[in-house]
């Protein structure tokens, strides 16, 4: 048995990071506890096609870190322990249609909206990101914070001084309305749609599920605002700052160690059994898992949590499956858009006529005919990452099923699930789509390697199903109702038991929002006893 500490962290994915950072900072006594042999959840930086090609095997882009909390909380510590940035202040990311048209977006909002066909679009485009720049403290604190708070209402408050009744309904209608329909609600043109819509893949969503109608504005403005950072070395080099400053912090850190429960005394989380050794925690342990594991595995039968928690545990839904390529390229690709080329994030898509399609298709079981593409060129941001002259593809679907029981375009033999054979015919598909808009894509491909659905599950059991995002982001289990409508708070039924992780609000992300929240509301507290 260790000594106590004072609070347990289990699982390193970006929030588990957070956590266990901030609260050693403030002096806690902290334990880190993954199961994998290494930290960072989907953070990884590998060799996967040819040596001298660094690919970011799953997350990429630090937007959502940069411009949080978390990062104004440990950005100096972090880049003092060897953490940078690349980024550009040109086009940032940009979406082209299967008939070739290309729609970019520029860090400058005025030059972005130069193509835009109708000069009321432009001048709606501008309105829709000074509209939330004018409310970006009151947004990033709804959607930063605990939304079942006292402070969630104070936030509310000034929302109606500042918006009024009518301008505070508009902001609630855009909380429920889809992408697609806030696009055709507020613009003529299409660009807006093309823009952003596909964006929404990676929060969870799709072009026509609620809450799109607020994340579109979101999106855009942070992108905007804040660009595409990726990290300088690959993203692991994210991780490895961590490591740094947790070692210099004093933090227990335990690789290897899959949790198997949690303990319990007079219903008080106690501490953990992890790697056939008992970790006890003297205040709190924080669980980075799915609602499911939580409920379902790691507390025992007799722990105080209500039966409708249990059984809306076992009900959390999960979202669709992932898949990853990294491609090695002899040399950069040959756009039919030579803009392109210097572009870090395109998306391949229609907008929401595609992209909508495609999703319908995966939750039907189906693999999709004309899938979303993310194509990621983050070389173009940070050299060092391919050899001299060469060039690599960072590819992302987000609209695939677990077990799919067909093919939308009747090609691929899906009896068996994601075998070697079934994989390397969806990659062909997706580097066709590529070709399509890089027609010497074919011949400077040097060799490719996938991630698929089950990979993804296999490494991270959070990704349940190869959802990566924690479960599904669609409004009745989001926000408010995150993960659960009946355990909604990062404070669970079990005291001294708190739930973060992608499962939980402000949702999926490289934000690291929910570990940075219950870490600042257990040094508040403390804080409050010490001065009582």
């Amino acid at each position: 048995m260790s000594p106590a500490v004072d609070a347990i962290v289990v699982g390193s994915g970006v929030n588990g990071l957070v956590a266990a950072a901030e609260l050693a900072t403030e002096g806690w006594s902290v334990a880190l506890v993954e199961r994998n042999t290494r930290l960072g959840g989907f953070i990884a930086t590998e060799q996967r096609t040819l040596p001298g090609y660094l690919h970011d095997t799953y997350a990429s882009w630090h937007p959502l870190f940069v411009s949080g909390a978390a990062y104004a909380a440990l950005g100096e510590a972090l880049h003092r322990h060897g953490l940078e940035y690349r980024n550009t202040d040109g086009f940032v990311t940009g979406t082209v249609t299967d008939a070739g048209r290309t729609v970019l977006a520029h860090r400058d909002v005025r030059t972005t909206v130069q193509d835009f066909t109708h000069a009321s679009d432009r001048d709606g485009y501008l309105a829709m990101l000074q509209r939330f720049h004018d409310n970006a403290d009151i947004m990033g604190g709804l959607l930063g914070g605990d939304p079942r708070s006292f402070r969630t209402l104070k936030y509310v408050g000034q929302l109606l001084r500042r918006e009024r009744l009518a301008g505070t309904e508009a902001w609630l209608r855009a909380t429920v309305t889809s992408a697609r329909s806030y696009c055709r609600g507020q613009f003529r043109g299409d660009e807006p749609d093309l823009l952003w819509t596909p964006w929404l893949l990676h929060a969870g969503l799709s072009p026509d599920h609620a809450s799109g109608g607020l994340m579109l504005p979101l999106l855009a403005a942070t992108v905007h605002g804040f660009g595409l950072p990726v990290v300088a070395g690959g993203a692991v080099n994210f991780v490895r700052a961590f490591e740094e400053l947790l070692k210099e912090q004093g933090v227990e850190v335990r690789t290897g160690q899959p949790v198997e429960r949690l303990l319990l005394t007079d219903g008080k989380v106690t501490g953990v059994v992890c790697g056939g050794e008992t970790v006890r925690s003297g205040h709190a342990v924080l669980a980075s898992v799915t609602p499911t594991a939580l409920y379902g595995e790691l507390l025992p039968p007799d722990a105080p949590v209500p039966p409708t928690v249990r059984d809306q545990a076992r009900r959390f839904r999960y979202g669709r499956a992932a898949m990853q390529i990294n491609v090695a390229l002899s040399a950069p690709l040959t756009w039919n858009d030579a803009r392109l080329a210097a572009v870090p994030l395109l998306h391949l898509s229609d907008g929401s006529a595609s992209t909508a399609i495609a999703c319908a298709e995966a939750e039907a079981g189906l693999l999709p005919r004309r899938p979303t593409v993310v194509v990621g060129q983050q070389y173009v941001l940070d050299p060092t990452r391919v050899p001299e002259g060469a060039a690599a593809l960072w590819l992302q679907l987000q609209e695939l099923p677990y077990v799919p029981v067909g093919d939308a375009a009747g090609e691929l033999n899906v009896a068996e699930g994601w075998t070697r054979e079934l994989t390397e015919g969806f990659v062909r598909r997706i580097l066709a789509r590529v070709a399509r808009h890089a027609p010497d894509l074919p011949g400077k491909v040097l060799g490719w390697d996938a991630v698929t659905p089950t990979d993804l599950a296999s490494y991270n059991p959070n990704a349940v199903n190869g959802d990566p995002y924690g479960g599904s982001a669609e409004l009745d289990q989001n926000l408010l109702w995150r993960p659960l409508p009946g355990a909604s708070r990062h404070a669970t039924p079990v005291r001294g038991l708190w739930h973060i992780g992608a499962s939980t609000h402000p949702g999926p992300g490289l934000g690291g929002g929910s570990g940075h929240i219950v870490a600042q509301r257990l040094i508040r507290a403390r804080r409050r006893s010490r001065r009582l």
